[in-house]
This record gives C-alpha cells, structure tokens and sequence, in this order.
C-alpha cells in the first residue's frame, strides 16, 4: 500500500514551503479517500469534477431549497479536484498530460464556481473579473514554472480550496434565506463575489513575491550538442 505523503514530500513539490496545519489535515484527509477509487484513471476524476460543478451550477438555478445540494456538489466538486492527483501519486500513474488534463479542468471548474456566484446575484462585470485575476493567478504561476520555477512559488489566500468554500457557503446560505445575507441586504452572490475578489488580490501579491523570491535569475544552460 502507498504510504501517505508526508510534510517534507508535499514541501519539496511546493517549493520549499512548509504546510500549514489546515493543508496537512487536507492532505491526509484526501490520501485516505483514494482508497476506494484508486482503480479509477486520474482524467476521468478530474473531468468528473468538472461535471459535478456543472451539475451544481444546473440545480443553482432552481433556487431554494435546491441551492442545498448545489452546496454539497460544489464540495465534492472540490474533493475530486484533490482525489486525481492524490490517486496519481498513490498509482504511479502521474504523467505530464495528465497535468496538463488536471490544469484545463481545474480553470473550467473556475468559471463554472463564478458562473453559480452569478446565478447566486452577483453583478456580471464583478464575476468577469474574479475569473479574470483567478486566470491572470494561474497563468502567472505556470509561465513562472516554465521558465525554470521551482514548485508553487508561494501557496497563497486565493487557491482552489478558497475558490469551492467562497461558492460552497453562499448556495449552503441561499437555501436557508433565500432573501439574501441579512444586514446589507446583498445577495448572496455580490457578498461572496466581493470576497473573492478581495482573496484574489492578496492572493496575487502574495504569489508575485513568492516568483520574485523563487524564479532563476537566469535561464538554465541549453543542453550542448553532442550530434
């Protein structure tokens, strides 16, 4: 049986970053899910993640009491997402495509998280750019990694586990006031669009110290050529 990763194996693939309790207490929480669906391939979790979060945006739509389940989707939408890497690893079945499959349904599980804010009442223009500096936070993490880039650069406020609690309890509250969040009267998509927009800019300075700190001042030597 694969044994679970410990602190310094998730460190050493985050770039030198020590996990905070919270992550560590994910960590071994996923591990132990992979149990049951280490036979399933890594794609067709992470694609079944995607569905899961189409399907709560679909029943989103119904309203309340439904918005409940949408909820409890957009949890399980979440815990995929951590399942097919989790079960590549454990496997042996991590791959560069695979990668790349994971990365491509991780963004579209983003648009589909601001897609449900917006069925929820947020203001379109506001959802356009929680996805906009969501996107702009992965790109630059990647571009970064591609020219040479150790591990995450920084494990920020605005990950993907942030972005599945921030849709995850407005469709949980909508259910119970369907009115909106009592106080300031707004919906409970303004309030949580908001609040990601909020996480998503500290999130995207803190990213961009972590580049500054981790990126190579030069680019590696090129192979020579032997032919």
């Amino acid at each position: 049986m694969a044994r679970a990763p410990d602190d310094d194996g998730w460190s050493a693939l985050h770039g030198g970053i020590r996990p905070s309790p919270v992550v560590r207490g994910w960590l071994r929480l996923v591990w132990a899910l992979t149990r049951p669906v280490r036979r399933v391939p890594p794609d067709v979790l992470s694609v079944a993640g995607v569905l899961v979060l189409a399907g709560a945006l679909a029943v989103t739509t119904a309203g309340a009491p439904w918005t409940a389940l949408a909820g409890l989707l957009v949890v399980l939408g979440g815990v995929l997402d951590g399942l097919d890497g989790a079960v590549a690893l454990a496997t042996g079945r991590a791959r560069p495509l695979g990668a790349v499959v994971d990365a491509v349904c991780d963004r579209l599980g983003d648009l589909l998280l601001v897609a449900t804010l917006v069925v929820l009442g947020a203001p379109v223009a506001a959802a356009l750019a929680a996805a906009a500096v969501t996107l702009l936070h992965e790109y630059a993490r990647a571009r970064a990694q591609g020219v040479g880039m150790p591990g995450a650069g920084a494990v920020t406020v605005a990950e993907r586990p942030t972005r599945i609690i921030l849709v995850a309890l407005p469709t949980g509250g909508a259910a119970v006031l369907p009115d909106g969040v009592p106080g300031p009267g707004w919906s409970w998509g303004t309030t949580f669009v908001v609040a990601w927009l909020a996480l998503a800019a500290v999130g995207l300075v803190q990213l961009a110290v972590g580049v500054v700190r981790s990126i190579p001042a030069e680019f590696p030597d090129p192979e020579p050529d032997d032919r």
